[in-house]
């Protein structure tokens, strides 16, 4: 279960971490399946545009996701995904002057009671408690009307801090216990309508797990983010991103990236691992 981010709490310090000799060899793996991070980068978005994705650098890009501790823009990848609250228009300034895209995250279908917009959910739509968050709980994404304006306001901070792409998680409250009768149906409806107010509001919209509807959703979506589809198993799900030329960013939490990244890479994912504190620590898999 990812950790949630205390949206109001000062941030935590990055740990120092001693890996063994297995972690910190670089993977050696084919060139004609992941092209060198340097190779990736293009001029910054300029402010005001959604991320472009070209489809030639699909399979090329390198990734990190970061929602606690203090954002290292030093990391050497393209694409940085972070968290809204915590992340100032510094740090986002400085990583795109180094050409990075940024990723917004948001939490979609749920909400935390600590978080700076909880007032704003009526009663009506806060549902069953998500296990393993102390103070999150599902939202009902039946009731749009009531949910937009919050989520568009989330939305425009992401804008505003210079994000040009925003990653959409807890958009499959379907598949869990969240305290309403919600279907299939209903949740493909609402991430629908997720995707396209991030493009009304100039942002590249990306799904978040919720693998059974990828096949539906990939369309309306620009990129996928996964975690542990190795793991879990349903890698292959993922493939009508990968199909239309749109990145999958995955990431597992264990495992050897010796063995997982011949796997993920093979199907054309940007993978890393990475602990499930999601601080600035990663090992992705590169060339050496």
């Amino acid at each position: 279960m990812r950790i949630r981010p205390a949206w109001a709490a000062p941030p935590r310090p990055v740990r120092v971490r001693r890996r063994g000799p297995r972690r910190g060899v670089a993977l050696v793996l084919t060139a004609l399946l992941l092209a060198p991070a340097a190779a990736c980068r293009q001029p910054v978005v300029p402010p005001g545009a959604p991320t472009p994705w070209p489809a030639a650098q699909a399979r090329q890009w390198q990734w990190q996701w970061q929602l606690t501790g203090p954002v290292d823009v030093t990391v050497e990848a393209d694409v940085f995904l972070l968290d809204p609250v915590r992340t100032t228009s510094a740090e986002t300034g400085a990583l795109r002057a180094r050409h990075r895209r940024l990723v917004c995250h948001v939490w979609a279908g749920t909400y935390a009671t600590g978080d700076p917009d909880a007032s704003r959910f009526p009663a009506a739509v806060r549902g069953a408690a998500v296990p393993g968050r102390p103070g999150s709980r599902w939202l009902d994404v039946r009731r749009w009307d009531s949910l937009e304006p919050v989520l568009a306001d989330r939305l425009r901070l992401c804008r505003g801090k210079g994000f040009g792409a925003v990653a959409l998680d807890d958009a499959d409250g379907y598949l869990h216990r969240p305290g309403f009768p919600l279907t299939f149906d209903d949740q493909l409806l609402f991430n629908r309508r997720l995707a396209a107010l991030a493009r009304r509001l100039d942002l590249s919209p990306g799904l978040v797990d919720d693998l059974p509807q990828v096949a539906a959703l990939a369309p309306d979506f620009d990129f996928a983010v996964n975690q542990e589809c190795v793991r879990r198993g349903g890698c292959d799900k993922l493939l009508p991103f990968v199909d239309d030329d749109k990145p999958v960013f995955h990431v597992e939490y264990t495992g050897d990236p010796a063995e997982f990244c011949v796997t993920t890479v093979g199907y054309g994912f940007a993978s890393i691992l990475k602990d499930r504190t999601l601080d600035a620590w990663r090992e992705p898999c590169v060339l050496p």
